[in-house]
């Protein structure tokens, strides 16, 4: 097995002292120090990874609660699915879009929404529905809108 870099995975390196009784390596081109069977890199961490990315982004888990599940550090947790969204390509948005949702509201973009607003008239009507009870709705007029008065 060639020795590589394992940042830049280049086989340009010199000596570069020892550590924890291993050699260690300097690469020329990214500047990088690695060992030779640099053991850090663990099958529980991918798995971990791959958890923490399926519960950010299916069931909206927050970086800490993430973290303590997993028994890491949530800014751990947080470059994770920052990393995994990296490696997403950019999103393609149909040209003939003209709504997005943004924080549960609702944004109508390049279109102008002339049906609703504080001048238009609104249309009380009061009821009972239970006795003891009374609500009052606010309805929007329809088109053939008239007045009249329920008794």
């Amino acid at each position: 097995m060639e020795l590589t870099c394992k940042k830049c995975a280049s086989s340009s390196f010199v000596k570069s002292g020892y550590m924890n009784s291993k050699q260690r390596f300097r690469c020329k081109n990214c500047g990088c120090h690695f060992t030779e069977g640099d053991n850090r890199k663990k099958d529980s961490t991918a798995v971990k990874k791959a958890l923490a990315v399926l519960l950010y982004a299916t069931a909206r888990t927050s970086f800490r609660r993430i973290g303590k599940i997993l028994g890491v550090d949530h800014s751990l947790v947080y470059r994770w699915v920052r990393e995994a969204a990296g490696r997403l390509p950019e999103p393609a948005v149909a040209s003939g879009i003209t709504e997005v949702e943004l924080d549960e509201m609702w944004h109508f973009v390049k279109s102008k929404k002339t049906s609703s607003g504080s001048s238009k008239q609104l249309t009380v009507v009061q009821g009972e529905p239970l006795h003891g009870l009374q609500a009052n709705v606010i309805r929007k007029p329809s088109g053939g809108f008239t007045k009249s008065s329920h008794t």
